[in-house]
């Protein structure tokens, strides 16, 4: 396999340092806390294999700049970011499925199970939503348990308390 070569970010943001992890092309690839970057590590050589080379660059990305947008408030700011990702059919499907939740709103592993059309398969939904390898873009803390309660997020529950709070605030005050 063929070397890949991808340019790293270390992007401040209210909830962490974050690793934003983009292409030649600026589509992201990976994105994560930094307290969290061996599991971001991990899911890059699970879908691009041992032969990931992470380089880290000063110039913003267009990710960069959209991320640092969206915790300043502008809510629609990750909407049109290029994103490239490795997983399988069904995973990206479920990443599909995560973009199309309205910013504000959260739905359960059901829910987002029976909109990727696999509506038996909500244990398979959540085992994706976990693999996904650029969080907040692909909004997987907007997923959330039959019961409303926060479950399991990558970044941690709190994270996931902050971006849901941080999106009902300005999604609120857009109104």
């Amino acid at each position: 396999m063929a070397m890949q070569n991808f340019s790293l970010e270390r992007v401040k943001t209210p909830t962490g340092m974050m690793l934003l992890v983009s292409d030649d092309e600026q589509r992201l690839r990976a994105l994560d806390w930094e307290d969290h970057e061996e599991r971001m590590q991990k899911l890059l050589r699970r879908h691009y294999g041992e032969a990931v080379a992470l380089k880290e660059v000063s110039r913003p990305s267009a990710a960069r700049r959209a991320l640092e947008a969206y915790f300043a408030g502008d809510m629609n700011a990750l909407d049109d970011l290029k994103t490239a990702t490795n997983g399988t059919d069904f995973q990206r499907a479920v990443w599909k499925g995560l973009r199309r939740i309205p910013v504000g709103q959260a739905i359960s592993y059901g829910t987002l199970a029976e909109r990727v059309g696999r509506p038996k398969a909500s244990r398979a939904v959540g085992l994706a939503n976990g693999s996904n390898p650029i969080a907040v873009v692909v909004p997987c803390h907007r997923v959330i348990g039959a019961n409303g309660s926060l479950t399991g997020f990558g970044g941690g529950i709190e994270r996931k308390r902050w971006l849901l709070d941080h999106e009902r605030k300005h999604v609120d005050s857009a109104r």
